[in-house]
This record gives C-alpha cells, structure tokens and sequence, in this order.
C-alpha cells in the first residue's frame, strides 16, 4: 500500500482589508506534486473545503515553467474539489505525512486555523513528519504539543524570508512576517538560503520529535516533495 499524504490547501482568496487576490501558489504544489504522485496517495484538503483560490500572480510567473503549466492544464480537480479540513481530524490514523502548500493564503486563514493547529498537534504527536514551503510555515508558529510547548521550540526551520518578502513588494500587506515570527520562539532556529530565492530546504524535528520538513521559497518546493518521500522511506 502507498502511504497517504494529506495536502493543505488556504481558502483565502483575497487579502483583508485590500482589493488583491492571493490564494495557493502554483508551483509550490506543482512540484511536490510531480515529486509525490507517482509513490503516494495525495488527498487535497482547505479550511472550506471545495474550490481552493490558486493565485493568479502564480499563474502569470510561473506560466513557462514546464512543470507548473503541465499541473495547471491537466489536475485542475485536484485543488477545485478539495476536502474540508474538518473531517480529517479523527483520521489522523490514516494517513503517514502532511504537507502545506504555501501562497500568501495561509497567513490570514491557516496560520489561526484552530482545526489545522489540531492536526499538526495529532501528526507531530504520533510522530508523523509535518512539512510545508515557502509562506506555508506559517502554519506552525501557533501551533503547539500535547503538552504545550511551542511546536518550533529547539527546531532549526526556514521558510520566506523577510527580504523576498520586501523585494516581492507585499509587506505592507502582510499582519506579520513570517521570518520575524519564528525568531520570537525560543530555541527556534531560522535559516536561509545564502541568497534571496535560492533554494533552501531544512529538516529537522519538532519539540515531541516528529519530522519537520520546510522550504524557503518556490525555488525548494521539488526539495520539500523529495524530503518527504525520503521521511516515508520512499
């Protein structure tokens, strides 16, 4: 049998408060996608369920990638008929990994999302690896153990950093910055890539010792797939 993956995806499809949509971004599930479809079942959840928001920035620069152009033709079911994310909390048993897809999305739903924090709870605390790319990690700064700690307590993690997010022009938009958070967690550790937007990709482990998997940026999306395959055994 193929291990089982559950796939995050946001459900925001604009940013509070300013006329601009956002949503998932496109090769950060295209690539892992390609990496993982092959040798695992993937199911595709959003906070909402349905039709997940895929950016449409993401779409116009990522239209000659050869990877993203291929996913976006040809698996559009896969993010337009998504799972609520609420009926995956008493399966957490069925499934071996989760992955968050990243996109500015996450920061304003599943960054407080109180049934996401849950199932990164019960993957982490049966030891199951959690991972996500790029914007993704935001996933994890509130998140906690079963005891209470910060998740990222003693982690080593990365994910976009504070210069790519000034040089993308979107931190006026932004509640917080992703960077800057993880810093405030003690122990946490934050690291990058030696340049804005090169590929980076960290794994470490969770306070309670689960496999933790994360990506900078776009660039580490194919990165975070093949860690992932790697923490399955695969």
């Amino acid at each position: 049998m193929a291990p089982k993956v559950l796939v995050v995806l946001t459900s925001q499809a604009r940013i509070p408060d300013h006329d601009h949509a956002t949503g998932w971004y496109l090769p950060e599930f295209a690539h892992p996608w390609e990496v993982l479809h092959e040798k695992v079942e993937l199911t595709v959840a959003s906070p909402k369920g349905g039709e997940a928001p895929l950016d449409p920035s993401s779409v116009e620069m990522f239209g000659s990638d050869p990877v993203s152009a291929k996913f976006l033709q040809e698996q559009q079911s896969l993010w337009k008929n998504t799972h609520k994310l609420a009926d995956f909390l008493p399966r957490v048993s069925e499934f071996d990994a989760i992955f968050y897809v990243g996109g500015h999305g996450p920061m304003f739903d599943l960054h407080y999302d109180e049934t996401s924090l849950a199932l990164i709870q019960a993957f982490a605390a049966a030891g199951k690896p959690v991972s996500a790319v790029c914007h993704g990690p935001t996933v994890f700064l509130k998140a906690t153990t079963t005891a209470g700690q910060p998740l990222l307590a003693n982690s080593t993690v990365t994910a976009f950093t504070n210069v790519e997010e000034d040089q993308a022009q979107l931190t006026e938009l932004m509640p917080y910055l992703v960077e800057t958070e993880m810093n405030k967690i003690p122990g946490c550790k934050f690291v990058k890539a030696d340049q804005p937007w090169g590929e980076k990709v960290v794994v470490s482990k969770t306070s309670d010792g689960a496999t933790l998997i994360t990506g900078q940026n776009p660039a580490s999306a194919t990165g975070v797939g093949k860690e992932i395959l790697k923490a399955l055994g695969l």
